[in-house]
C-alpha cells in the first residue's frame, strides 16, 4: 500500500508540472494564431494511451512518463519534422511569427513552473502557516549522528549559531539545506563559540554515508517496544519514558545509548514516567551493551511540546500577510536550488555524484499521504523543472531563448540547418544527462545507499 501511496503523488505531481508547463507553451501560441498540432502528457512513442482531436489540435497521453510537449507546427523541436520545415513557411506556423512573439511562447513553459511554485508556497503559508522552534529554546542543542557532519566536528549537544554569517532563528525543515550547501557554520559548545569551516566535498561524502539528517532534534527516550528475547520485557511498558539510569538523570535518547556502553553486563536501577508517575525499575544490560528495547524515533511536535522539552511557535497568515511570506520562500527556494546547481557543476564538490534521476524524485515522496508535504514538493519540482528549462542546452526552452535572443539582438536568424543540428547536439547531452542520473540511481540502489 504505501508503494502506491508514493506512486501515486509522485504520478499526480509530475503529470500537473507537465500539463502545467505546457500549458504555458500552448496558451500564447494560441493567442499569436500559431497552429499547435498536438499536446501530450507523457510521450506516445509509437502509439497513445489515449488520445481525441479538438480542432486543430490533437490532445492525449502517451505510455512513456519522461516529460510532455505540444508541437507546434514550423518549429524545429523534438519532433524533428524536416518534411514540414522543407515546405515554404506558412502565416499559422511558429517560424513565421515576430521574434519576439516566439520568444514568449518559449518562455511560457518556465514561467508558469515559476509562478506556480510561488502561488503554491502562498497557498501553503495561509492553509498551514509556519511551525517552527525557535533556536534559543534548544538549550541543550542538537543531535549529529549523520558520519559526514561527525567528520566535519560537530558533536551532539552544539547549538547552530549561524550559517554562513546569517543568524539562525530558528530549526525547521530547511535547516538541513541550508547547512549542506554552507561554508562555515559558527556553534555553541561548552558555553564556548567556534567555526566549524565545511569541507569543500561534503555533498560528496554525504553520498557515501547513510541516509541520516544532517542535525535533528534531541528526543526523549520513549519505549515503543521491547525486543522478544529481551530480559527487560516485563519491566517497562510501551509509551514509558526512562528519565533516570544508574542513578543518572537522562533527558534523551542519546543519552540512554551512551550511558548504556559503560554498563554491559549490569544490572541497573532505573526510573521511568509513566501516566505521569515516576515509577522505580531494574534493567538489565546484555554483555553487548543492548536493553532489548525499541524506542520511539522521532515524535510529533505536538507530544515534544506535552512533555515540556520544547516550545513549539506557530505563526498563521491572513490571505494579504500570506503573500509577501509566500513570495520570500519561493524567492528563498530558488537561489537555494541556484546553489545547488553551482555545486553540482563544480568537480571540486562532488556533488554532481548525488545528482539522481526519476527514481530519486520517486523517494522523496512520503509513503503516507500529506497534502502539506505533497504540495511543498511539488513546489520546489516546479522550481527545479524551470531552472532545468532555462539552461541555455538546444532541445531545451533555453536554448530556443538564447538562439532568439541572438537573433533579436543581431537581427540575423540562424538558419534551419544550423537549429536542426544544434537540437540534434542538445538531445545527444539530455540523453548523456538522463542517463547519468539515472544511472547513479541504479548504482546506489546496487551498492545500497
Amino acid at each position: 500500500m504505501e508503494i502506491v501511496i508514493k506512486l501515486s503523488q509522485f504520478l499526480l505531481s509530475l503529470s500537473l508540472l507537465i500539463i502545467l508547463h505546457e500549458l504555458g507553451h500552448f496558451i500564447p501560441a494560441k493567442l499569436f494564431k500559431t497552429r499547435v498540432e498536438k499536446f501530450y502528457l507523457f510521450f506516445d512513442v509509437k502509439y497513445s494511451l489515449l488520445k481525441k482531436k479538438i480542432g486543430e489540435t490533437e490532445y492525449g497521453i502517451g505510455w512513456l512518463p519522461l516529460g510532455g510537449y505540444v508541437k507546434i507546427s514550423g518549429m524545429i523541436d523534438e519532433s524533428m519534422d524536416k518534411e514540414q520545415m522543407a515546405l515554404p513557411p506558412q502565416p499559422w506556423e511558429f517560424r513565421s511569427k515576430p521574434a519576439w512573439q516566439r520568444l514568449i511562447i518559449m518562455l511560457g513553459g518556465v514561467t508558469v513552473n515559476f509562478i506556480l511554485a510561488f502561488v503554491i508556497y502562498i497557498g501553503m503559508a495561509y492553509a498551514y502557516g509556519d511551525m517552527f522552534i525557535a533556536n534559543a529554546d534548544l538549550k541543550d542543542g542538537v543531535l549529529i549522528q549523520n558520519q559526514a557532519m561527525i567528520n566535519a566536528g560537530f558533536k551532539t549537544g552544539d547549538k547552530i549559531i549561524s550559517i554562513d554569517g546569517q543568524k539562525l532563528d530558528r530549526f525547521d525543515n530547511q535547516l538541513n539545506i541550508k547547512i549542506a550547501m554552507a561554508k562555515a557554520i559558527l556553534i555553541e559548545r561548552n558555553g564556548s563559540s567556534q567555526e566549524i569551516k565545511m569541507p569543500i566535498d561534503f555533498i560528496d561524502q554525504l553520498s557515501n554515508v547513510e541516509k541520516i539528517p544532517l542535525i535533528d532534534l534531541r528526543m526523549p527516550f520513549v519505549i515503543s517496544g521491547v525486543e522478544e528475547d529481551s530480559p527487560n520485557k516485563n519491566a517497562v511498558e510501551p509509551k514509558d519514558i526512562l528519565i533516570n539510569l544508574n542513578g543518572q538523570a537522562v533527558k534523551y535518547t542519546d543519552e540512554v545509548l551512551l550511558n548504556v556502553q559503560k554498563l554491559k553486563g549490569q544490572t541497573i536501577p532505573a526510573i521511568v514516567k509513566r501516566d505521569n508517575k515516576e515509577i522505580a525499575i531494574s534493567l538489565k544490560v546484555s554483555d553487548s551493551s543492548k536493553l532489548g528495547i525499541v524506542y520511539a524515533g522521532r515524535l510529533p511536535y505536538s507530544n515534544l511540546e506535552k512533555l515540556g522539552l520544547y516550545k513549539i511557535s506557530k505563526e498563521e497568515y491572513g490571505f494579504a500577510e500570506s503573500i509577501p511570506i509566500g513570495l520570500l520562500k519561493g524567492k528563498d527556494q530558488l537561489v537555494s536550488y541556484g546553489k545547488q546547481l553551482k555545486m553540482i557543476f563544480s568537480p571540486s564538490t562532488g556533488a554532481y555524484k548525488g545528482v539522481g534521476g526519476f527514481k530519486a524524485i520517486f523517494d522523496i515522496f512520503p509513503s503516507s499521504w500529506s497534502w502539506e508535504v505533497f504540495w511543498n514538493i511539488t513546489a520546489l519540482l516546479s522550481i527545479m523543472l524551470g531552472v532545468m528549462n532555462l539552461l541555455p542546452i538546444p532541445a531545451l526552452d533555453g536554448g530556443h531563448v538564447m538562439f532568439l535572443l541572438y537573433e533579436i539582438i543581431s537581427g540575423r536568424k540562424p538558419s534551419d540547418k544550423f537549429l536542426e543540428n544544434a537540437q540534434l547536439v542538445g538531445f545527444v547531452l539530455l540523453i548523456t544527462l538522463l542517463l547519468f542520473a539515472n544511472g547513479n540511481d541504479i548504482y546506489k540502489a546496487i551498492i545500497g545507499k
